[in-house]
């Protein structure tokens, strides 16, 4: 009896998981999964109940859990959707170059004759997790790996800047809050000294801590709009400051690419839809708050004349959890595959490769001879 209960839930589990992912795109594997599911539990239900039954009328002892032929078939089963689950769910990274082409010519000569500090500031984003070593987007736009795209080969800082030091200032799990203290600590360079500035914030204020605490500035998951409000004015007001912090720390100039940040949802605002191994609880106003923090970002990038936007937010549209949707305004039929790695909160190796597409794109628009 025991056995047959576990069979029932885990199929009944997986009928409601199909029924989800029916509900979001109609994809004949997922019809499948949904209907061998409930078919498979019926079964198993029903023939249990029917041993029993035979059982008590001869007045036999009940049969043991190995004797009944669809507790067997139902386990083959659930081997198979436990399959389909985890192969469906999130979708397949893919394969080859991800994001926009980046322009061979502007590595073609120096863009720099004097000494360049590169710096890292932010959350994981910045540091690459999520991805294998160097591969991360802040390694790629110093180095290409051209063993794995060889394609961007020579497309790369250190071919275009020969004095260039790198300073690591990323840590994972860090709000703005965090960065600001950052960038606060940094020293103060010469004026022979140009910073470039790599900055990805703001995506911690938000995930953080997952809906399972009250919300809070830095860290305001599920908050609703009227209570996040004054916390993403002051995110654009600790964004000045950064701003201007990096500006007096390189009286020789800098420049700061600042990133949007990216929504798995594709737009749908559906974070409750991003399992299996994530489940988030819905947000009500989340898209308010995630577009009032991306806002955030336009406008102080608009009032800095060092700060330039790199759009994260757009190149990764359309490879989150609703990649495969084609009813989705993002969807991409040319490269329909998933850019997230499995914490949902950073990108996977092509996400990563994308990134580092529009940074680089970013920086030769802003930094490249003319």
């Amino acid at each position: 009896m025991i056995a047959s209960a576990i069979l029932v839930v885990l199929l009944l589990a997986f009928a409601l998981s199909a029924a989800l992912r029916v509900n979001r795109s109609m994809q004949p594997l997922d019809f499948a999964a949904l209907a061998m599911a409930l078919g498979v539990a019926a079964w198993v239900a029903y023939g249990y109940w029917r041993v029993r039954a035979r059982a008590r009328a001869s007045q036999k002892s009940a049969p043991r859990w190995y004797e009944l032929r669809p507790n067997v078939v139902g386990g083959c089963v659930s081997f198979l959707l436990l399959v389909w689950w985890g192969a469906r769910v999130p979708a397949s990274m893919g394969q080859g170059p991800a994001g926009p082409e980046v322009p061979a010519a502007p590595f073609e000569k120096p863009w720099f004759d004097k000494r360049v500090v590169l710096i890292s500031v932010g959350d994981s984003v910045s540091t690459g997790f999520g991805a294998g070593e160097g591969l991360g987007y802040f390694e790629l736009i110093q180095r290409n790996r051209d063993d794995i795209y060889p394609e961007m080969r020579g497309r790369e800082l250190r071919r275009v800047i020969p004095e260039l030091s790198v300073m690591r200032m990323a840590q994972n799990s860090t709000n703005s809050l965090d960065h600001e203290r950052v960038v606060q600590s940094l020293p103060y360079f010469k004026r022979d000294t140009f910073g470039l500035v790599c900055m990805t914030t703001g995506g911690i204020d938000l995930i953080h801590s997952y809906g399972k605490r009250a919300p809070r500035e830095g860290a305001m998951y599920g908050a609703d709009y009227a209570t996040a409000k004054p916390w993403i004015e002051r995110f654009e007001a600790r964004l000045d400051r950064m701003m201007g912090a990096l500006s007096e720390r390189f009286p020789g100039g800098c420049a700061v690419f600042l990133a949007t940040i990216y929504d798995p949802t594709d737009g749908e605002s559906d974070i409750e839809n991003a399992g299996p191994v994530f489940w988030l609880p819905a947000w009500q106003d989340g898209r308010p708050v995630f577009d009032g923090f991306n806002n955030a970002i336009l406008r102080v990038a608009e009032r800095h004349d060092h700060v330039h936007l790199v759009d994260v937010h757009g190149v990764m549209l359309g490879h989150g959890i609703h990649c495969r949707d084609r009813d989705n305004p993002h969807y991409c039929p040319e490269d329909p595959t998933y850019w997230y790695y499995v914490n949902l909160e950073d990108p996977n190796q092509r996400g990563y490769d994308a990134i580092r597409r529009v940074f680089l794109n970013a920086m030769i628009q802003a930094l490249a001879p003319k």
